[in-house]
């Protein structure tokens, strides 16, 4: 990274930052998408297992990995600050961080998976292909955590094109597994929906291999001697990583498990409802991509140029963010609105799910404009290592307002499932509105301060 002094010179680093960290969340994202999609190719309740198996899952894992989203801007400060030996402890003890958190999963996800299913009122083979997925997903657990600390020191020094070329070889490699796992070819056992979780671990083993060998001989990642001289624990750098990602990883798990939380509250409709739902939070979450790597790269951005002491340029920088993001999200969702059928066709060939399926895309456009703000000021707020009264209020937007909203729809009134997603759009304006507010709040103190 390097500073910049005009509005234009600006603008094009923050291209050059983002657009690889949107082909990497994209090709990191597929891993999901196409699990889900290959899933409802083997069979309805396939695609319901596993999408009940990913509600539960991705909140949890999101929730705990956000924490290591802490090492970002430590990095990018402590770069911005010329402090490279800083910069190489803090990845170090955030690898440290990762294996614990790895462990807690694992050990969690074991120990009550069948009691969690078990209380959905699922269907026996939905509970099955549900239970298993998420067993398989575990064996990935460690890799994928690991992974994460080393994208986030790889892209915290500006090589995001270094991450993207690395993803881009997941969704081949996924795609390829899954077709082998899911439905048996090559001697591979046939294992449904279950299938897609073995296919997913294998490759999060295969990325962080590929990684630890580019760090530890390609520059300008060698040159930090990541993987030698390992330190004790340091309760003081672990102090720090907890203080900002704890927060980080609460307001992460409260966002996505409102829609986990949603997902398990429809259980109570049909199997042909689930499967509908989670075919327009699949696609919704693709697009979503696009604001969640504008908010990494603000992250980034910022807290390298506060870091400098260039308290104006970190404010530029996150209005440039915002405003790019705001754009795309009106363009996501006459994406959403006009092509939700050909949208829906891809994934089911149902007629009743295709039928609801088209319905919820509907909703989903509604709410990208709030998604949108929403994730690029986080990841602003974050470069500032502001993030506890984000959390806070991610709690309160998601849970106090949004859920609550959405079971008041969908209980008593005649907008059934859809009115959950209404919630949603609550839960999500609120959230963008509030965050926005704080943002305006920390900079004006900033300056203040200057």
């Amino acid at each position: 990274m390097h500073q910049t002094t005009t509005l234009k010179a600006k603008y094009a680093l923050l291209l050059k930052m983002i657009v690889p960290i949107l082909v990497t969340q994209v090709a990191m994202y597929l891993i999901s998408f196409f699990d889900i999609l290959m899933s409802s190719r083997y069979g309805t309740a396939d695609l319901a297992g596993v999408s009940i198996g990913s509600s539960i899952w991705m909140p949890i894992y999101t929730g705990l990995s956000g924490i290591l989203l802490a090492i970002p801007p430590i990095v990018s400060q402590l770069v911005g600050a010329k402090k490279k030996h800083d910069a190489k402890k803090a990845v170090q003890q955030g690898i440290y961080v990762a294996l614990l958190l790895a462990s807690i999963i694992f050990i969690g996800l074991f120990s009550s998976i069948d009691w969690i299913l078990s209380h959905m009122n699922l269907e026996p083979a939905v509970h099955h292909i549900a239970k298993f997925y998420i067993y398989a997903m575990c064996a990935g657990l460690i890799p994928f955590f690991l992974f994460f600390v080393l994208r986030c020191f790889i892209d915290a020094l500006g090589k995001t094109r270094v991450t993207m070329m690395i993803t881009l070889l997941t969704a081949p490699i996924n795609i390829v597994l899954n077709y082998l796992f899911i439905f048996g070819k090559w001697g591979a056992p046939e294992l449904g929906g279950i299938g897609a979780g073995v296919a997913t671990a294998i490759t999060y083993w295969m990325i962080l291999f590929v990684t630890i060998w580019i760090i530890a001989k390609h520059t300008p990642f060698n040159r930090f001697r990541l993987f030698h001289d390992w330190p004790r624990l340091e309760w003081l750098r672990w102090k720090e990583i907890l203080m900002i990602g704890v927060p980080i990883g609460i307001s992460l798990f409260a966002e996505t498990s409102i829609f986990a939380a949603v997902t398990m509250m429809m259980s109570r409709f049909s199997t042909e409802v689930i499967a509908a739902h989670q075919i327009a939070l699949n696609f919704t979450s693709l697009l979503y991509m696009v604001p969640l790597s504008i908010a990494m790269g603000v992250t980034i951005l910022v807290g390298f140029e506060i870091g400098a002491g260039r308290h104006h340029d970190a404010k530029l920088y996150s209005y440039l963010c915002v405003g790019t993001a705001i754009v795309f999200s009106f363009v996501s969702a006459c994406i959403l609105f006009v092509f939700r059928e050909p949208i829906a066709s891809m994934y089911t060939t149902d007629g009743k799910v295709l039928s609801f399926a088209v319905q919820f895309l509907v909703y989903a456009a509604i709410f990208q404009l709030s998604d949108a703000i929403q994730a690029p000021v986080q990841g602003a707020l974050r470069g500032y290592k502001d993030v506890m009264i984000t959390f806070i209020m991610a709690i309160i937007s998601y849970w106090v307002i949004g859920l609550p909203v959405g079971y008041t729809i969908a209980t008593y009134t005649d907008f059934g499932p859809f009115g959950y997603w209404l919630g949603l759009v609550a839960g999500l304006t609120a959230g963008a509105v509030t965050l926005l507010i704080r943002l305006l709040l920390v900079q004006k103190q900033l300056t203040q301060r200057v």
